[in-house]
């Protein structure tokens, strides 16, 4: 649970991942696996992989929301944070994110929450755009110093290699100790 001591009396937090590709070989799922690896102590990451499984929305079939619909929002409203990381598909936002998004704007799973955004390529400004914007209306709290974008498209790296690589890898750290002390500043001011 997101609350839950660790035995230094340091809280732990929680941070679940999404990725706007379905590809095996995202680099967006990369980036945020890569996240995870170097993710400071007492920070975990973890990437939620069924955003597949979601039906198209329909607000017929919203309540109940479908089991894998259901699982994301029990994640979010557990999260301390939420990083994302998704491609630009057409200058917009992947299918497969604004689905996702459309599915848990009712909820207010994502009022107030710290997002970061990580973007993957810096050719993806459309997409970043859109996202930043629909996720403002969700009331979302985006973290700009934890929100960053890394020159990983084409590069051949997966999650081990943008670990591994230093610029990469600094620029993750540095990103998720913003995110983190944005976490515990609101979490202190609760």
């Amino acid at each position: 649970m997101a609350t839950e001591l660790q035995p230094d009396s340091e809280r732990r937090i929680d941070i679940v991942a999404l990725c706007g590709s379905l590809r095996a070989q995202s680099y967006n799922a990369a980036l945020l696996d890569a996240a995870a690896r170097v993710a400071p102590p007492g920070t975990r990451i973890t990437r939620f992989d069924r955003l597949g499984e979601f039906p198209l929305f329909n607000p017929d079939a919203e309540y109940p929301s479908p089991g894998a619909v259901r699982d994301l929002i029990d994640r979010l409203n557990a999260a301390d944070g939420v990083l994302i990381a998704s491609p630009e598909y057409a200058h917009g936002v992947t299918g497969v994110m604004k689905n996702a998004l459309d599915w848990v704007v009712g909820c207010e799973a994502f009022v107030y929450k710290p997002v970061a955004v990580l973007n993957a390529s810096p050719r993806a400004t459309h997409a970043d755009a859109a996202l930043r914007e629909t996720l403002s209306v969700m009331s979302a709290n985006i973290v700009e110093r934890a929100s960053i974008t890394l020159p990983i498209l084409g590069s051949q790296l997966d999650a081990a290699g943008i670990a591994a690589h230093p610029p990469f890898a600094a620029a993750l750290v540095e990103a998720l100790h913003a995110f983190g002390a944005e976490i515990a500043e609101g979490t202190s001011t609760r």
